[in-house]
């Protein structure tokens, strides 16, 4: 969505916040090129989705100006130890600066509503398209391009059901884990502290990391019940659910 005013500043980065794969960086070293801001949080089901977009623009748009930062801004407890984060910011192949909100400092600057959330900002720092939520990929792509100058095909659909054109059901509300029992539903996700098995409609999964895991995955939207059982040093936080398509 574009900003619907054209003199929305970026707010600066506040000092002593810990930094993955850059020593530090403040915006207003970043005037001249445009920003693509994401707040995200590595125990979230759809920031994990929305990832393969932020890692192919930083890749394919680096070297022509775009700064991709990622905001780690924790939702669950796992992922409010900056170590954890680096950790998983190395696990999950991010390439561009991570700066870990550990305090939800830079959220509360942006007013952000949620995860994912992406702002891109042009040259002048002034806000010129942000989107909360997944979808709207190529939208944002179209906005890099038109910041740089460049013409291009998106980069390919990293799932089908984010096509704009798909036609998706609602999935269940996410509920706290652990959790069996009855779901509609694409795909289904635990969020996990620790490591261990879990065993899943009978299958088991090794977790060896704290964050999240999809445990369920259907080409269409399905009704389904999960059967979830956890080896004794695995803990599952929440259960979340993704939208799936109309068969």
């Amino acid at each position: 969505m574009r900003a619907p005013v054209d003199h929305i500043p970026a707010p600066a980065f506040p000092q002593r916040l810990p930094w993955v794969n850059v020593a530090s960086l403040r915006m207003d070293q970043q005037r001249g090129r445009p920003v693509l801001v994401e707040f995200w949080d590595f125990c979230r089901p759809n920031s994990i989705r929305t990832l393969p977009y932020l890692k192919a623009w930083h890749a394919r748009y680096a070297a022509a100006g775009l700064r991709v930062i990622g905001v780690h801004s924790p939702g669950f407890e796992p992922s409010e130890d900056p170590a954890a984060v680096a950790e998983a910011v190395r696990r999950l192949g991010i390439e561009y600066p991570v700066v870990v909100d550990v305090d939800h400092v830079i959220w509360q600057e942006y007013e952000n509503p949620g995860w994912p959330a992406r702002y891109l900002f042009n040259a002048d720092q002034r806000l010129f398209e942000f989107h909360f939520g997944e979808g709207a990929y190529a939208e944002t792509e179209l906005a890099i391009q038109e910041l740089l100058g460049l013409t291009e095909d998106p980069v390919p659909l990293a799932r089908p059901e984010d096509d704009p054109a798909a036609l998706l059901v609602p999935q269940s509300e996410d509920v706290e884990g652990p959790y069996s029992g009855p779901y509609a539903a694409g795909g289904v996700w635990g969020v996990f502290s620790g490591s261990g098995v879990a065993t899943v409609n009978g299958s088991e999964l090794r977790i060896e990391h704290a964050g999240a895991q999809e445990l369920i995955s259907h080409p269409h939207h399905t009704e389904g019940i999960l059967e979830l059982e956890l080896s004794t040093d695995l803990r599952c936080l929440a259960v979340c659910f993704t939208p799936g398509l109309a068969r």
